[in-house]
């Protein structure tokens, strides 16, 4: 129940729309319950069971009193005014009036209060999906490379949406149906004791039968959305990757992979489905058990030498209770289904609570500007306790160029994302200014720095915004300025609608070389004092390679940057060049030094002559 409860309080903030919810509900509730208590003053007077003693009795106006016998020997007293003036026909006119009038106030409030209810459902699924989605773009990168991103997909869509469905549909339930339950078992009680203390204990003999169904529902329900989940990643990376399933002749693979979790899936729903429905069948067998009992035991009341109960009291009793079976078959279907809703919450709550593993500390303080240098002080990463870097030691002085260099898997591109704090270091800092990083936010370092990444990362949107991403109200001068010095403007003037042209899904309608000029245009439109540029030119041909190249020199001049290359003919001017092989810096230097050396370096530039 943590869960539900937590979900719950998500609808506190609008807590001052729950005293209308309240009256609307109960008056819904006593206008609902008033139209059955009317059936037992018609029975008596149509069909002439009254005593004469009993008759007089309600030809006194009585006296006013804050008790429910006042309202209902008032209501008898006008009842048999009127019946005494307009005979039996006439109180039968005047009673299905009164019932008429009593059911449509019952359905105007229920309606009131179903729409107060449908503003906080649609309020707590609405902050329910913002925290998640907020809470992933904060957690750090290293959480995606260990989570598949579908799931993350389907607990942010599937998994809301389930728990819309199941646990705050059962606001409905958990508010309006005990209201409904009281008003009825005072009337039950008013009408016979006896009879209503006898269906309390048989009662709550069903419910633990339909609770019992009902737990055993949640783990389903659990490896249910697990599954659905697994089915999301699989179609996020076929769709991602179907020129590479085309080309090896993969289809049959992956539609097995598929298949297999489609079959999973579709057994786990089957087996809930099982369970879930054996609720309601089993409810509607117990109570009707329940009131075959009373029927039993309030005939006996009725056919005994006592007379304890009145032939018109116990059908109406009957009749009301036909009511009460409702709200309960209800309850115990709103309790089956939440079940679902719940396993979808704990994994929703899940995500939500995860610690990201960089975040800042309390003490924390803006990085303002940068001035004087980044300085890599005996620095080590492990990356699930496997050693990545080790004993990294250098420095980049502000407005020099520093190139990463060095076979694949030697750790520049994690070097790199050190410095922006992607990943924190285990061993050693990274200061700026002579700060440790993790003594500054994270949001200000970030402020600092333009990266361009070896894959071009681009959105569903405008040339226009995708240039000025994350910037209001950007000026269009710059933006255009920015595609300039990219080598982009050109290439952009000739699309459809030019800057407001929509490039697509992940840039999808440009070429690899046009959605890497944009990402260095967005770079250039930061203006950042440091530039981390990942294999910026590695998706660009020859001619746009030499374009981009040009603007990114002019770019670096008196810019603090970090470069990672594989073709170290755009690197041969950079200030000094670090080896990295194996996690270490083994050479550093610049470019003449490193080919004197006639080391790793040397054996590098040569195979790419060659």
């Amino acid at each position: 129940m943590k869960t539900y409860f937590r979900i719950l309080s998500y609808a506190l903030p609008i807590r001052k729309n729950l005293p209308f919810y309240v009256v609307f509900t109960i008056l819904a509730t006593v206008f609902g319950a008033a139209t059955f208590a009317l059936l037992k003053p018609l029975l008596d007077i149509i069909f002439g069971t009254l005593t004469e003693e009993e008759l007089l009795q309600m030809s006194v106006k009585p006296n006013f009193r804050w008790e429910i016998e006042y309202f209902q020997d008032l209501f008898y007293f006008y009842f048999k005014s009127f019946a005494d003036q307009y005979g039996k026909i006439g109180s039968l006119y005047f009673m299905c009036g009164v019932i008429i009038i009593a059911v449509f106030l019952a359905n105007v409030f229920r309606y009131g209060a179903a729409m107060i209810l449908a503003k906080i459902r649609a309020n707590v699924i609405s902050k329910l999906r913002k925290d998640i989605f907020r809470k992933v773009t904060r957690l750090h990168s290293g959480y995606f490379s260990e989570q598949r991103k579908g799931d993350i997909m389907s607990r942010i869509t599937n998994d809301v949406q389930e728990v819309e469905r199941s646990v705050v549909d059962s606001l409905t339930v958990a508010f309006s149906e005990p209201f409904t339950m009281v008003a009825y078992f005072t009337i039950l009680f008013i009408m016979s004791v006896k009879l209503t203390i006898f269906t309390l204990v048989v009662l709550p003999l069903s419910g633990l039968i339909i609770s019992s169904i009902s737990k055993r529902l949640k783990r389903t329900a659990r490896a249910s959305q697990v599954s659905l989940g697994n089915l999301v990643n699989i179609l996020d990376e076929t769709l991602g990757g179907m020129r590479v399933i085309k080309a090896f002749n993969a289809r049959n693979y992956i539609i097995n992979t598929f298949d297999k979790e489609v079959g999973k899936y579709e057994r786990i729903n089957i087996a809930m489905a099982r369970k879930n429905n054996l609720a309601s069948p089993a409810s509607e067998f117990l109570g009707v058990s329940v009131v075959a009992g009373i029927i039993l035991f309030g005939g006996s009341l009725v056919l005994g030498q006592g007379g304890d109960l009145e032939a018109s009291a116990f059908i109406t009793y009957i009749l009301v209770f036909s009511q009460v079976l409702n709200p309960i078959k209800n309850i115990s279907r709103a309790f089956s289904n939440v079940q679902r809703g719940l396993a979808a919450g704990e994994r929703i709550f899940r995500v939500i609570d995860t610690n990201p593993d960089i975040k800042d500390r309390d003490n924390a303080h803006e990085l303002e500007s940068f001035e004087r240098e980044i300085e890599f002080k005996h620095v080590g990463f492990a990356y699930n306790e496997e050693l990545v870097l080790k004993e990294i030691n250098f420095r980049v002085p502000r407005g020099k160029t520093v190139a990463l260099v060095g076979p694949s898997g030697g750790g520049k591109s994690t070097l790199a994302d050190l410095i922006p704090r992607f990943y924190d270091t285990t061993e050693g800092e990274i200061c700026i200014d002579g700060t440790p990083l993790k003594d500054l936010k994270i949001d200000s370092i970030r402020a600092q720095m333009g990266i361009v990444t070896q894959e071009s990362i681009l959105f569903n949107d405008t040339v226009f915004n995708n240039i000025a991403f994350g910037i209001k109200d950007a000026n269009e001068e710059d933006v255009i300025r920015a595609a300039k010095i990219a080598n982009a403007h050109d290439f952009i003037e000739q699309m459809e609608k030019g800057y407001q042209t929509k490039i697509g899904e992940r840039g999808s309608r440009l070429s690899g070389g046009q959605r890497q000029r944009i990402s260095i245009a967005r770079a250039v439109f930061k203006n950042p004092p440091i530039l981390i540029l990942d294999e910026a030119t590695s998706a660009l041909d020859s001619e746009s390679e030499k374009l981009v190249q040009g603007a990114l020199t002019n770019l670096m001049k008196n810019r603090t940057s970090i470069v990672i290359a594989h073709r170290l003919s755009t690197i041969q001017h950079a200030d000094e060049i670090l080896v990295i092989q194996q996690g270490r810096i083994v050479e550093s230097g610049k470019h003449k030094d490193l080919i004197a050396l006639d080391g790793v370096y040397k054996k590098l530039t040569e195979m790419q002559a060659f």
